[in-house]
């Protein structure tokens, strides 16, 4: 068997010593008809006429080549030719395929048509949400949207530094939790730590849970004011803690005379321990109190009473239908002499002895006695019963006022928070931080959203 392709055999010639013409036998018909050439033929790389084979390396010809067909080779052994009876012809190369025959769409049915046009198409409507500001009102406050200044720290008393913002957040039964306190501008400017504190505590698990959410305010311009906040939440959050199982029943059971008074002698407790520690460091007790605001909310889906209480001044607002009701327990003051009918004695006694008519001479204080204590905050208890959609906020002062006092923000609160979900920890902080020009004390809001 001769090699056309040229190249060489094992002796380095272009023929194979070990076969003869005589020994060659033709191949099977697919080698023939697979390589493209027979045996003896011309190499396929060759251009032909006798001309040099073209070196792998050479450059690629200026038009790309066409593919190649070969002609059919011979019948191999046992094929018949009645095999490709009832199969269709080959086409020819060149030959259009028909296109794929499709499935013919389904009839619709009568009267479909009229139906889709009476019908109008579904339209996905996204709710606006206004983007959030960084002030509202007659124009920029005064200082810095950002901390300007860190307050001082002591190498030997770390613990007490303050940080300038907290947030936190939950969700229990239909309601969702959130919460911040954050630095005032003017704090932030000279330096000073935020007197606001902020507690977030849940005592029990499950439907018996209680969740408390407490704030206190430090007193102005009082050294330690940041200090007897952070006290005045922890001895509360002690004191709920301890009696959290039968708070929560009383709850649960609308028991509002139980709550109120119960809360009561806890808030006097707790704000007698800062007294006594007032006394401990030799300050004067008005120097070291705090106002004390408090918010309590059970585990349980079907309850949805929310109760607050507390001292001090604030704000206790909700949201209902699209508008803001501050709902904040009203204190009635009394000023000036007792008249008859309101605060006055009665003229006798049960028994039906008279009274002596009081000359207006005053007593000297007793040396025995000790000195009258400064007048108490008066106390604050509200027990309501949420609905789905409302919003209940509990804010301290810095917040309350600049709700009270510049519509547009409730204006902006109510756009903010009417969504049908809650906001995120991170825009929730962005609404509490929108500024208002004279307002720049510390901020501590918590706000529920009920499902």
């Amino acid at each position: 068997m001769s090699w056309s392709s040229g190249y060489p055999g094992p002796s380095g010639s272009g023929e194979d010593p070990g076969l003869s013409s005589a020994d060659a036998e033709p191949g099977p018909w697919w080698s023939r008809e697979a390589t493209g050439f027979s045996p003896g033929g011309a190499d396929p790389r060759s251009s032909g006429g006798g001309e040099e084979p073209l070196p792998p390396w050479g450059p690629p010809p200026a038009e790309p080549p066409t593919p190649a067909t070969f002609p059919p080779g011979p019948t191999p052994p046992g094929f018949h030719a009645e095999s490709l009876r009832g199969r269709t012809p080959k086409e020819p190369p060149g030959a259009a395929v028909p296109p794929r025959p499709t499935a013919p769409p389904h009839p619709a049915p009568p009267g479909a048509a009229a139906s889709e046009d009476a019908l109008p198409e579904p339209v996905l409507t996204v709710p606006h949400q206004p983007p959030p500001v960084d002030h509202v009102g007659s124009g920029p406050p005064t200082y810095d949207a950002e901390p300007t200044a860190l307050p001082p720290a002591d190498p030997d008393d770390l613990d007490d530094l303050v940080a300038d913002t907290v947030l936190d957040g939950a969700r229990y039964g239909a309601s969702t939790l959130r919460a911040a306190s954050v630095r005032g501008d003017s704090a932030r400017f000279r330096g000073e730590p935020r007197r606001d504190s902020l507690l977030t505590a849940r005592f029990g698990a499950g439907e018996h849970a209680l969740v408390l959410v407490a704030m206190a305010t430090g007193a102005r311009a009082t050294p330690g004011a940041h200090r007897a906040a952070a006290e005045a939440c922890r001895w509360i959050g002690r004191a709920v803690g301890r009696s959290h199982a039968r708070l929560a029943e009383d709850i649960r059971a609308a028991r509002r005379g139980d709550l109120k008074s119960g809360l009561h002698r806890l808030t006097d407790r707790s704000l007698g321990k800062l007294r006594a520690s007032a006394a401990e460091q030799g300050i004067e007790p008005e120097e070291y109190t705090a106002g004390l605001r408090c918010l309590l909310l059970t585990g349980d889906p079907e309850c949805r009473t929310r109760v607050f209480f507390g001292v001090g001044d604030g704000g206790l607002f909700r949201l209902r239908d699209g508008e803001w009701q501050d709902i904040e327990p009203r204190v009635a003051e009394t000023t000036g002499e007792a008249v008859v009918g309101f605060g006055s004695l009665p003229h006798e006694t049960p028994e039906g002895d008279r009274l002596t008519m009081d000359l207006g001479i005053t007593t000297p204080p007793s040396p025995y006695e000790p000195a009258p204590e400064p007048p108490r905050e008066p106390f604050r208890f509200r027990a309501s019963v949420a609905r789905p959609g409302d919003t209940l906020l509990l804010c301290t002062g810095g917040l309350a006022e600049p709700l009270r006092g510049e519509p547009q923000l409730c204006e902006h609160l109510t756009e903010r928070w009417s969504a049908a979900e809650p906001p995120g920890l991170a825009a929730f902080l962005a609404d509490t931080q929108v500024r208002v020009k004279g307002y720049a004390d510390d901020r501590t809001v918590a706000a529920v959203w009920e499902a």
